[in-house]
């Protein structure tokens, strides 16, 4: 039944939108039977094409030139989506002004009429362009204005010669979607800066394809820290939401990845377990394939299986690209295991953070624990907003991340 009414309330927005943007810009610039006509085929000839622009993108190969063509479909269909709500509300105000004053509304209005009209639809502009401009400034600003957290995390069993150890994080670079070589350096300087003793990627290097990180592979291996580059997947890089030719072109790609990680000088991790060493003393780092709690999202990863042979070390972080993945299977569940590292979820790429007020994204509907540091007793995890955008280019209110974790002994 759902699979039913999702694609209805779909449908139905669309057909609102549509008819209520319509009649908002129609009601603006039209005054006359003479104008209409020629507005009538100007209106639809867009909508068409704008539609076409969207569909048609599927059939293009380049992953960049489909996102952009993505992003102005919604850039546009947005503003007029707001248009229609605006413009809606205000002739259902207005109809029922009319049936208690029982008067006609004739689709070429008086001159009274007309300026009511023009001004319903001069506040449905007005509130069209806000959004609009938010979403223009998210790409052009905001999209890869990296903001450096430093959280410090505090851990009883966190073995002496590793006080004071720093861990870089990044997630979700998704390199489809970038626009050009400096955005990615740029956090790679970042993240040097830091001095990090260990780097860690937790998953979604691509959008679709392996391919797509190859012209950003001599910016990557740039990342190097004493103690390693350690790397798991996300959901996006097994190649899931590509159309493939064959099971044997979609095998090759995993291939491709696996021997991207190699590439790049990153220790991929598959449901495996690493031993960090530092003056004598020792963690164990996992890191697990990509475990979605959705039906939506693969579950290849086996935590069991990672644990393995783990029993003796006293200090654990889990490297695991899906938040959900904690609440599922590690908290409460796992108590042996001290950090979880996560991203996933960009949070939402929208919302709004002001420390210490307000931390809200549409993202927490979805995933509880969506951005930022969750405490559980002696057990934390960490979930990274992301470093790249997926889908919409851009990001408004929820900065893209470098996390530089500190861990003290307690």
């Amino acid at each position: 039944m759902s699979k039913i009414i999702s694609p209805f309330i779909i449908l139905s927005i669309l057909l609102w939108t549509e008819i209520g943007s319509y009649l908002a810009m129609r009601a603006f610039f039209v005054d006359s039977k003479s104008k209409l006509k020629r507005f009538n085929w100007i209106w639809w000839i867009a909508t068409l094409g704008l539609y076409s622009l969207f569909f048609g993108s599927r059939l293009i190969d380049s992953n960049y030139t489909r996102n952009i063509l993505v992003n102005v479909y919604f850039m546009l269909m947005i503003p007029k989506l707001i248009i229609a709500l605006v413009f809606g509300i205000a002739s259902i105000i207005k109809g029922v002004r009319l049936i208690f004053k029982k008067k006609k509304n004739p689709i070429f209005p008086d001159a009274t009429q007309m300026d009511r009209r023009n001004f319903t639809s001069k506040l449905a502009l007005g509130m069209a362009a806000i959004p609009l401009g938010t979403m223009l400034y998210g790409i052009v600003k905001t999209a890869y204005d990296f903001k450096i957290h430093r959280p410090r995390m505090k851990f009883k069993n966190l073995p002496a010669a590793f006080d004071g150890f720093k861990i870089v994080q990044l997630s979700d670079i998704h390199t489809g979607s970038l626009q050009n070589n400096r955005q990615i350096q740029k956090a790679v300087d970042l993240v040097m800066e830091e001095k990090p003793d260990m780097i860690v990627f937790t998953g979604d290097l691509v959008n679709n394809r392996t391919d797509e990180a190859f012209p950003f592979i001599s910016i990557l291996s740039q990342l190097s820290a004493p103690h390693g580059v350690f790397s798991v997947l996300g959901n996006h890089d097994y190649g899931d939401y590509e159309k493939w030719s064959s099971e044997a072109e979609k095998v090759k790609n995993m291939d491709q990845m696996h021997d991207l990680h190699k590439k790049l000088g990153w220790n991929l991790l598959l449901n495996e377990a690493v031993s960090i060493e530092k003056n004598g003393d020792k963690f164990a780092l996992l890191g697990v394939e990509n475990w979605g709690k959705s039906k939506y999202f693969p579950k290849y990863g086996k935590l069991k299986e990672t644990l393995e042979g783990t029993e003796a070390f006293d200090f654990k972080i889990l490297l695991s690209h899906d938040p959900s993945h904690y609440d599922a299977e590690v908290m409460n569940m796992q108590p042996d295991i001290d950090l979880t590292l996560a991203g996933h979820t960009h949070g939402f790429q929208f919302g709004i953070e002001i420390p210490g007020y307000v931390k809200w994204s549409p993202s927490q509907y979805i995933y509880p624990k969506w951005a930022g540091l969750y405490p559980n007793g002696d057990q934390y995890l960490y979930v990274n907003r992301g470093l790249g955008c997926l889908g919409y280019m851009g990001r408004v209110g929820i900065r893209p991340e470098i996390t530089s974790i500190v861990l003290e002994k307690k």
